[in-house]
């Protein structure tokens, strides 16, 4: 019976939250649909894999281990994805927008002989076809695509999606990786010591602009985000460019997309691209001193003002609700 094939990707040893939210969403579907909702781990699985995917709501997790699997590789994470496609059959294979997702999905879908729906934000059943929804034209609107030859390929953005909690541990078997003759072979991948929350996974985001100014003045948005205690801070364009901040805060099209509960903008004038890498965040706030900036269009709130007057006030008021909280 056809099911959803997942790919549970992981870091640190846990299974991703992105991952679980792609689980769920597959049990979700599962009950329209039909079918099993099996995860598949490549490489080293985390040692609670099996409780973790299967709270989320999935019926199996298939481990797949090898030499060639030991650091992520596209090539042989998209073969041995493969191999578990060809032997479940699954009507869909769910994939988390991560960067490493982003990467693997039109891989597994070149392959697979099928299209890709990528960074979808919706899903829907109809006629016993699964119907995807997902932005085009860098956010402006938004289409409903369905597959013509299974399996339905599809990147899931994080945060939007829902992780269910109090299922049952997944029944757990093992699979040999595919002896795939690899063009390329990852030998080490050399990653900077973060320390910090990823702004792609935070549930409150404090992203700067050029209305900051200068870096020295950079301690505004993280004072806030600390306020918070579970706040990342981000950067539109302009401010990555200039060098105020890493590319790895970049908010928006040649960016991060990010889905938080929470995104403030602060001094960001709201230029198509990074309102194309944050749009779907459920509650916006903006703070700006030009009531026509674009940025307000898509706000839930609006607060137009200086963020060298606003910042500091917010800041405190924060500090003050999590202390009486």
């Amino acid at each position: 019976m056809p099911g959803f094939i997942v790919y549970a990707e992981s870091k640190n040893g846990a299974v991703r939250k992105a991952s679980l939210e792609a689980v769920s969403e597959a049990a979700r579907l599962a009950k329209e649909i039909g079918g099993p909702v099996t995860a598949v781990l490549l490489g080293t699985a985390p040692a609670n894999a099996a409780a973790e995917l299967g709270g989320a709501g999935a019926n199996e997790v298939v481990t797949v281990e090898g030499a060639k699997l030991s650091t992520y590789s596209g090539e042989g994470f998209a073969f041995a994805l493969k191999r578990a496609i060809d032997d479940a059959k699954p009507a869909a294979c769910f994939i988390a927008a991560t960067p490493l997702g982003r990467d693997l999905a039109p891989r597994v879908a070149v392959l697979a002989g099928t299209g890709l729906a990528s960074d979808c934000v919706g899903f829907t059943v109809a006629g016993g076809k699964l119907r995807a929804r997902r932005p085009v034209y860098a956010g402006k609107a938004y289409v409903t695509v369905e597959s013509s030859s299974p399996p339905f390929v599809a990147t899931l953005r994080p945060n939007v999606f829902a992780v269910s909690t109090g299922g049952v541990p997944a029944a757990v078997k093992s699979a040999a990786a595919p002896d795939a003759d690899l063009r390329a072979v990852v030998k080490e991948v050399l990653a900077a010591v973060q320390g910090k929350l990823d702004v792609s996974e935070a549930p409150v985001i404090v992203s700067g602009g050029r209305g900051l100014k200068g870096p020295e003045n950079w301690h505004l948005i993280e004072n806030l985000a600390k306020a918070f205690g579970n706040a990342a801070t981000g950067a539109s364009r302009a401010v990555v460019d200039a060098g105020w901040r890493p590319h790895d805060e970049q908010v928006g099209q040649t960016g991060k997309t990010v889905s938080p509960t929470l995104y403030f903008a602060c001094g960001i004038s709201g230029a198509i691209q990074h309102l194309a890498g944050m749009s779907t965040s459920r509650v916006i706030v903006a703070i700006n001193k030009d009531p026509e900036a674009p940025i307000f269009k898509v706000a839930d709130y609006g607060i137009v003002g200086d963020v060298f007057e606003v910042l500091p006030v917010l800041t405190e008021e924060v500090k003050k609700l999590k202390a009486a909280g």
